[in-house]
């Protein structure tokens, strides 16, 4: 991670502990460039986590040292998540960490399971708001005093204005619920955990990324996503793997995460469908 407050406590006592790499754009880079050198060396692979509102001199200093290291075996992932739904994912990568998986299958497991990852926000207005489409009388309605929208960002893009019997299509599977609070007062994202039969809803602070994601710091970000290890477990190994033909690795999906070639030929499988919740 490139930010502590995008590293979540352990979700149980197998969750590898989070690496900060941290203000990566004002120290010196002989500094930065030792210390990724040293993670390199001590676990073998880094996979470095990092949002798509995170600061262009981090993202390019990750690159820099990248090529000064003259290594695949750093990565740089930046999955079009809000940034509740990056550290959830680096989470989940945690904790698969402690399981039998291969560098290259654990790197590009992140690309398969960012697909049952719902990631959305209650936002006070949504003037700024790029990430996901907004009409014009949803731009007009942001100027009304007192106004709330509920956005989901991932996998779908949604949109509703908060009102009594609003709503959001979710997940149809079992998931728990992170809500981070900003400058924002809303109970309507009690009432959306129960309309998702989450498991659990647990609070954590909001990203300092998030507000520049979401173009507003009058917000309440949230994230549903699956929580137990056996089934994440599942998910990565029911899928095929195949060997990067650049770099040798074990990899599933469609592109090596760690030197981005894509194997000849490979037809990515559509998501595994998870089993349906059961009404509460």
């Amino acid at each position: 991670m490139t930010s502590a407050d995008m590293a979540l406590p352990a979700q149980d006592e197998r969750t590898m502990p989070a690496v900060v790499l941290r203000d990566l754009d004002r120290r010196p880079l002989e500094q930065t460039l030792t210390e990724l050198h040293a993670l390199t060396e001590q676990y073998g692979y880094v996979v470095v986590v990092c949002s798509q509102a995170t600061p262009e001199p981090v993202v390019r200093r990750l690159h820099t040292l990248r090529s000064l290291l003259e290594s695949d075996r750093v990565a740089v992932f930046r999955p079009e998540l809000p940034p509740l739904g990056i550290a959830v994912l680096a989470r989940q990568l945690r904790q698969l960490a402690s399981c039998d998986l291969s560098p290259g299958v654990l790197a590009s497991a992140g690309r398969l399971l960012t697909h049952y990852i719902h990631a959305g926000a209650v936002l006070g207005s949504v003037a700024r708001l790029d990430r996901v489409p907004v009409g014009l009388k949803s731009h007009a309605k942001s100027w009304v005093p007192g106004s709330q929208f509920a956005v989901v960002a991932h996998p779908e893009p949604q949109l509703v204005r908060v009102a009594p019997g609003a709503g959001l299509k979710g997940p149809e599977f079992g998931t728990w619920m992170l809500v981070a609070k900003g400058q924002l007062q809303s109970d309507w994202i009690t009432g959306l955990a129960k309309e998702w039969t989450a498991h659990a809803l647990r609070e954590t602070p909001l990203p300092a990324e998030s507000p520049r994601w979401w173009g507003t710091g009058r917000m309440i970000e949230f994230c549903s996503y699956l929580a137990d290890l056996s089934v994440l477990y599942q998910l990565v190994t029911s899928v095929r793997q195949s060997t990067c033909h650049w770099c040798g690795l074990d990899v599933i999906g469609d592109r090596c995460v760690f030197c981005s070639a894509t194997p000849p030929g490979h037809e990515p499988p559509a998501p595994r469908a998870l089993e349906q919740r059961t009404p509460a």
